[in-house]
């Protein structure tokens, strides 16, 4: 795997530190990452985003979703069923059920706008809601004031 050497931006840019330690964490070997459950990343448009997670077999009473400061936290744990149900209704059991727990990093003004359970997939609806102090405005330049010299007649 290449080595990324962000030592010439750590020089020439400040407050960027916690994008850094992102970038730097990505370099890791890839067996911590945690696998289950699957989920995708989708950018509906500039300003809206969706995170869609694989939950079969949790309904909505298993699942959390809390967001905290700049962190996405989505907890899933099924409630467990007395051992003689459990041994009377099922052959083989094939779909996970284990706990789980991820954690997204969202950018600045990202919050959670909903969230919805369909079919064994969670969404989660994301909008960037940029405050109007904040976003970019055109400035008009004036031209400077032409001082007008009056003649009089003579």
């Amino acid at each position: 795997m290449r080595h990324l050497d962000l030592n010439p931006l750590y020089r020439s840019t400040v407050g960027f530190d916690r994008l850094f330690s992102l970038l730097d964490g990505l370099g890791g070997p890839e067996g911590n990452t945690p696998s289950y459950p699957p989920y995708n990343i989708e950018r509906l448009s500039d300003n809206s985003y969706r995170i869609t997670m694989a939950v079969a077999g949790f309904s909505d009473e298993d699942i959390s979703i809390e967001s905290k400061e700049n962190t996405l936290l989505i907890k899933g744990d099924k409630k467990t069923e007395t051992e003689e149900n459990e041994n009377d209704s099922f052959i083989y059991r094939g779909i996970a059920s284990r706990a789980f727990e991820r954690r997204f990093q969202l950018a600045e003004h990202v919050e959670v706008s909903g969230a919805s359970l369909e079919n064994g997939l969670l969404h989660v609806e994301l909008v960037r809601e940029i405050p109007e102090a904040m976003k970019p405005r055109k400035i008009a330049i004036n031209a400077p004031a032409q001082k007008v010299i009056e003649q009089t007649k003579a």
